[in-house]
């Protein structure tokens, strides 16, 4: 795809919707929460298709670093040798999955500019679709003057850098995180059903195995690790 229809920006008049399971029968809705800083979420919006006629998605945008402030966590490529393994391992996911991936020229990058891009355009999948390729697909730095320039062309979008300075699409994304934070979200990539949270590429098996049981954290060993006594907590620093 190299060339889009131009989506209006998302705003209040688009509230995100309540998330809703299959009670009438028929898909029901989930948020889907991402930031473009995180491969896993690239992987997984490779797989959503997966979903279809099973689950609505409706993609969020929003900052993983104001999460793990939220939650008082570090990111994966904040320590050294998690950072070289994640790296490892997603590159191995990704090959394993036939995924097309190449990592950007440098990570962690800031992701606000995209990240604003998408709500700009209606945080529509194509265009997201579209900003994850070119990030996680080609490896290449949105934040690279002439590859945002290529980016905003691919995205039909020339005036893109106005549109992601509008205060309304600014705003939206702070309220987006406000929202994720309120729904419990504590990582990236994160499918929100209900009142359940799939966290990760790898719980998308696990997200449509649920889809086809609703039933199945009510029974087994789910009901009681749900309420399991924390036996030791770390102290924390002084």
């Amino acid at each position: 795809m190299n060339s889009m229809e131009r989506a209006q920006p998302a705003n209040d008049r688009h509230p995100l919707p309540r998330e809703g399971g299959r009670g009438d029968g028929g898909p029901g809705t989930a948020n889907w929460y991402f930031d473009f800083i995180s491969p896993f979420a690239y992987l997984q919006s490779e797989a959503l298709a997966r979903f279809d006629n099973k689950l609505a998605i409706r993609p969020v945008p929003v900052l993983f670093a104001g999460l793990l402030k939220h939650w008082g966590q570090k990111g994966p490529a904040e320590m050294a040798t998690k950072r070289r393994f994640t790296y490892r391992q997603v590159q191995w996911v990704a090959e394993k999955n036939g995924i097309p991936f190449r990592f950007p020229p440098q990570h962690p990058f800031n992701p606000v500019r995209p990240l604003r891009a998408a709500v700009a355009l209606g945080a529509s999948m194509a265009a997201i679709h579209e900003i994850f390729r070119f990030i996680w697909g080609e490896g290449r730095d949105p934040n690279d003057p002439a590859e945002w320039a290529e980016l905003a062309r691919r995205l039909n979008a020339p005036d893109l850098d106005a549109r992601c300075n509008d205060a309304a699409v600014k705003s939206q994304l702070l309220q987006n995180g406000e929202r994720a934070l309120a729904a419990g979200v504590f990582g990236v990539p994160t499918l929100a059903v209900d009142a359940e949270l799939f966290w990760g590429f790898d719980a998308t098996d696990m997200a449509l195995d649920w889809l086809a049981d609703p039933q199945m954290f009510t029974r087994g060993e789910y009901p009681r690790i749900d309420s399991l006594p924390v036996g030791a907590a770390r102290k924390e620093a002084s």
